[in-house]
């Protein structure tokens, strides 16, 4: 693959995974081949941001942030729990930026293989 449209691809999409994350993806996107290169597109990443947006306005009780990047188990929990009464929801403020990054990366490496 050409350095060039990788270089391209991880500043346009730096902000959905972690800082420790991106030499790693860019040697697995710079083995990759133009056909797989062109499906990275296709991926549904959450933006961190967004999602901490989500978890601040409506994460609390009902565990839409946890729904949003698809951690269904601990979203049905903290929704039950009514956020773990207050505290899980406070966790989640600090910790759901770095979770959306990890969920990117795990999707960005099931394609990529």
């Amino acid at each position: 693959m050409d350095a060039q449209k990788v270089d391209m691809y991880l500043m346009t999409n730096g902000k959905f995974f972690e800082g420790h994350q991106i030499p790693m993806i860019r040697e697995k996107l710079l083995a990759l081949d133009d056909a797989r290169f062109t499906h990275l597109h296709t991926l549904n990443l959450k933006d961190p941001t967004i999602v901490l947006v989500v978890s601040i306005v409506g994460g609390g009780h009902f565990a839409i942030d946890r729904f949003l990047i698809g951690d269904t188990g601990l979203a049905i929990a903290k929704l039950l729990t009514c956020g773990g009464f207050g505290i899980w929801t406070i966790v989640d403020w600090f910790i759901i930026m770095g979770r959306t990054r990890e969920v990117n990366a795990e999707k960005l490496f099931q394609l990529i293989g």
